[in-house]
Order: structure tokens, then C-alpha cells, then sequence
């Protein structure tokens, strides 16, 4: 939630910013950040909960699908995305 929702766009240059992790460097650009409407906390509590209640649909849909740890080293990430093409692991 809180990733999504203090993301931050400059209308002017079109550069990205989060409130926490990359605020804008000067006040005049914070002044004119704006956020998504997809961004706001309500519209991500809508999206996450349309996400767990098809998850497992999906799940047994994709049932030849791994799970991909994604908040790993990216070499990592794709070293194990790589294996599982090349050489498939058991699932699950």
C-alpha cells in the first residue's frame, strides 16, 4: 500500500517520485507533484481485493506457473526465471 499510494508524477517533466523513498529534490516540485487516481489508497483496496478473490482461479488456470521471488538481487531473479525455462523445477 504504501509503495503504490505516495507515488508522484511531475506534470512538467514527467519524472517519477515517492514521498518516502525518492522525494522530489526541490519545493517547487513538490508543489506540483500530482498523484494518480489509480494511486489513491481506496482504488488500491479495490484492486487488491478483485486480486485475492481471483488469485486462486488463476493459480489453478496457471497450474504450470512458478513463483518467482522478485524481492531478490535481479541477477538472482533471473538466474531462477532462466533455470526454470531451461531446465523447469518441480512447481510448488
Amino acid at each position: 500500500m504504501e509503495r503504490l499510494s505516495q507515488r508522484r508524477t511531475d506534470p512538467v517533466s514527467g519524472e517519477r517520485y515517492h514521498t518516502t523513498f525518492r522525494p522530489a529534490p526541490t519545493p517547487e516540485i513538490q508543489a506540483r507533484l500530482r498523484q494518480n487516481p489509480r494511486d489513491q489508497e481506496e482504488n488500491i483496496e479495490k484492486r487488491l481485493e478483485t486480486y485475492y478473490r481471483n488469485v486462486k482461479d488463476l493459480e489453478d488456470f496457471y497450474e504450470d506457473a512458478f513463483y518467482v521471488n522478485a524481492d531478490q538481487d535481479p541477477y538472482v531473479v533471473f538466474e531462477f526465471i532462466e533455470s526454470c525455462i531451461i531446465k523447469p523445477l518441480p512447481c510448488k
